[in-house]
């Protein structure tokens, strides 16, 4: 089987607080009938538009992908390792938290039984845009549940202002909400398992409250010291591309690639890459052929493709994200003469 760069087919879902244009990630979805709020790129039912994979879903495709594909760490998983999405909020999201992995295993087998740790990039924010990621420091079980009760509940949490670029980590166990006024690209584990714990009180088309999942929520939430939030990333210019580091966990990598001239990179035979791209078109060249790239693809790359090139027509910002060893990942910012005191805030083992 050829191994060969391969673009995956978004699939739109609606949701009661999504927008109804989607431009300019994807311009010909304006004046939508009804709110689409997220995108997914990497989920089970996203089809294979290009490589010999054509036409078959990815959940399927993963499960006979040989380890030259999928990275000599990673195969057997049953199912593909990362959901990624863009979320398109015009409306606030619920007040929510995920489970870790642990609880999902016990607790949600029929939903996949995987936790949710995630993390955003903000591909646009409007003025005044913000999340809410964390715990203040004196709330405990019993006044979140009281402030749940009462309505007050966003004085629980911590708000973050968000320009474009910024990334926002939220392991498993955070209670948090997204603002509207972004677009959000989200990395997390292949996971949609959700505690709703307030939801504003709203209605859905059908005149029904959304359900609430109050006492899973308290018992997967960390009150105490909080551990997600802002990320302050590393920021490194090799030659023609300026490469922004985020952060490491046990269950992604990733990063930022800005260049306007034509770049080199070579996979690693542990893991496949995923290459997001945010703006600007090209082409992706390996061997003796090539593909165009364009804004809001996802290009799967097999771990054993090796050496590739991106030629771009012009400025290209893309994410690359991997599941990683983590060692590897410190190494190779150490390797780049990156200082403990910078790298030690990317890195959650």
């Amino acid at each position: 089987m050829n191994l060969e760069p391969s673009r995956l087919e978004t699939v739109f879902l609606p949701r009661i607080w999504g927008a109804r244009s989607l431009a300019p990630l994807f311009p010909e979805r304006t004046t939508l009938p009804e709110p689409i709020g997220e995108a997914w790129l990497t989920g089970n039912d996203c089809r294979f538009a290009t490589g010999p994979y054509t036409g078959r879903k990815l959940g399927e495709a993963w499960r006979a992908m040989p380890a030259e594909w999928t990275g000599s760490r990673l195969g057997g998983e049953g199912t593909f390792p990362l959901l990624l999405k863009f979320i398109f909020p015009e409306d606030k999201l619920s007040v929510q938290v995920h489970p870790d992995d642990d609880y999902a295993r016990r607790y949600e087998s029929r939903e996949g039984g995987r936790g949710k740790t995630e993390m955003w990039y903000a591909v646009s924010a409007r003025p005044g845009a913000e999340v809410m990621v964390g715990l203040k420091a004196n709330v405990t079980p019993e006044s979140f549940r009281r402030a749940v009760a009462d309505g007050t509940v966003e004085d629980c949490l911590e708000r973050i202002a968000v320009s474009a670029g910024d990334a926002i980590y939220v392991p498993a166990g955070t209670a948090h909400t997204i603002g509207p006024g972004l677009v959000l690209c989200e990395i997390q584990e292949h996971s949609d398992v959700t505690y709703r714990v307030y939801d504003y009180n709203r209605l859905t088309a059908e005149g029904t409250p959304r359900p609430l999942h109050i006492e899973k929520a308290l018992d997967v939430i960390h009150f105490g010291e909080q551990g997600g939030g802002k990320i302050e990333p590393v920021r490194i210019t090799r030659g023609s591309v300026t490469e922004t580091y985020y952060i490491a966990c046990r269950y992604f990598a990733t990063e930022r690639w800005e260049f306007a001239e034509r770049i080199a990179a070579v996979t690693q035979r542990q893991h496949f890459d995923l290459l997001i791209v945010l703006s600007g078109n090209g082409r992706i060249e390996w061997r003796d052929a090539a593909a165009d790239y364009a804004p809001a693809q996802v290009w799967l790359l097999p771990a054993a493709l090796g050496a590739y090139q991106l030629a771009p027509a012009g400025p290209t910002t893309l994410l690359r994200t991997y599941v990683p060893d983590v060692n590897d990942f410190v190494r190779r910012l150490v390797d780049q003469r990156i200082e403990e005191s910078a790298w030690s805030r990317l890195v959650y083992p």
